[in-house]
């Protein structure tokens, strides 16, 4: 072979292995340059594929992931359409498990009760469609803090029955400055269909009652619907509630100072006359009209409490077992029995420091007693109108003695 034979062959051997290398290097990016249609083909179908793969049920969790200040009462809702639900899983942030219960036709998950205050939560959800494809979803939460919220405690209980005079007396954890809001999310209604108007007393504390005492017999119900009120400046309700209760026989009893008598009557007659003592000269019994609020069947009475001290500083008087105390103020007057007092003050001198006696026994357990029948012939929201002691109209914020309060001064209290 010539050397020109052989570099013309060299040449051709040479542009063989070039094409063969270039084709190696190079052929993926040959093949998207020819086929560029072809590849968004390719990746449409995919995306088609995928589509078809992928659930339609829709989940909606309430409150949206990453709320702060949630209701703990109504966050925590989870919804689906276009499928229903199979799991829902509800834990605090340190994993204590939260009860929930699905609905019947799985569409819909709430937790089973109230939820903490200033507690964070996650929740977990899974559902399916028509075609078994899976969703899920995930969401975590922190609830109203106790800085940031307000409760209304209130009385009477749920399901009690009480006097003819017992108010819905609702006090506040929080001073309320927006008195209007909160009391527009407060009903009071009676099935007697008397009028109901609450009164303040002061940012804390609210009273609602009739112009005259309830009808015996009446149901009464209270309505908070408080849940995201503002009450003040970034505080909320964080309240839900219905409370019902029943006022029972008309009671109303007559404590006379200067006859040393009580008259106890029930729808306007008198079913019992009871000798009593009441407050001294030095001390006397408020006058007015008082309701029960509290009953114990022995409770400690300490003078230091309500300021009677000797020059020690001690209690003028501490009995430690005062049988068959019923509250009849804030400030500490009662209606009690008397075991430690002579059976000839009753009916006949005014010994006591402001309360009301009664004849009794120690320990509380005599039948044959004024002081036990009394205690156990009254219930809370009894009325004892209280005369001739010589003393000042007690004043109606101290205890539920609102009645003390004419109508205009009562309903001229309300913010609404």
């Amino acid at each position: 072979m010539t050397n020109s034979k052989r570099r013309k062959g060299l040449t051709v051997a040479s542009a063989l292995l070039g094409g063969v290398l270039v084709l190696s290097a190079c052929s993926g990016g040959d093949d998207n340059a020819a086929g560029s249609d072809g590849g968004d083909s390719s990746q449409s179908k995919v995306d088609e594929a995928a589509a078809k793969k992928t659930s339609e049920a829709q989940i909606k969790i309430t409150p949206e992931d990453g709320t702060d200040n949630a209701s703990i009462n109504n966050s925590a809702a989870v919804t689906v359409s276009k499928g229903t639900l199979t799991e829902v899983s509800m834990k605090t942030a340190d994993g204590a498990v939260v009860a929930g219960e699905i609905s019947a036709d799985r569409t819909s998950w709430k937790p089973t009760g109230q939820l903490e205050r200033s507690t964070t939560y996650k929740i977990a959800v899974t559902a399916k469609d028509a075609k078994g494809l899976e969703a899920h979803e995930n969401a975590s939460f922190t609830t109203v803090s106790p800085a940031n919220s307000f409760l209304g405690y209130f009385t009477p209980e749920d399901g009690s029955t009480v006097g003819v005079g017992m108010p819905v007396s609702i006090n506040f954890d929080k001073a309320i400055s927006n008195k209007a809001a909160v009391q527009k999310g407060i009903t009071v209604s009676t099935t007697s269909g008397q009028e109901v108007v609450c009164h303040w007393f002061n940012d804390t504390r609210m009273d609602c009652r009739p112009e005259d005492y309830w009808k015996e017999g009446a149901a009464v119900t209270l309505k908070m619907a408080l849940d995201g009120v503002e009450g003040a400046d970034g505080v909320y309700g964080v309240q839900q509630k219905t409370v019902t209760f029943k006022i029972g026989r008309n009671q109303i009893s007559y404590v006379d100072a200067k006859t040393k008598q009580m008259k106890v009557t029930q729808d306007g007659k008198t079913i019992k006359t009871i000798p009593i003592s009441a407050g001294s000269p030095e001390n006397k019994t408020y006058e007015g009209i008082m309701v029960m609020s509290e009953k114990f069947k022995e409770t400690r009475m300490n003078g230091a409490t309500v300021g009677f001290t000797d020059d020690d500083g001690k209690g003028e008087y501490d009995i430690k077992d005062v049988p068959h105390a019923i509250r009849l103020s804030t400030s500490g007057t009662f209606i009690h029995g008397n075991y430690w007092g002579a059976k000839s003050i009753f009916g006949s001198v005014n010994t006591s420091h402001g309360c009301v006696g009664l004849s009794d026994t120690k320990g509380a357990n005599d039948k044959g007693t004024a002081g036990y029948w009394f205690y156990n012939n009254s219930i809370v929201g009894d009325v004892v109108v209280v005369q001739n002691t010589g003393d000042k109209t007690i004043a109606p914020d101290n205890g539920l003695n609102g009645w003390n309060m004419d109508w205009a001064a009562w309903k001229a209290g309300s913010a609404v």
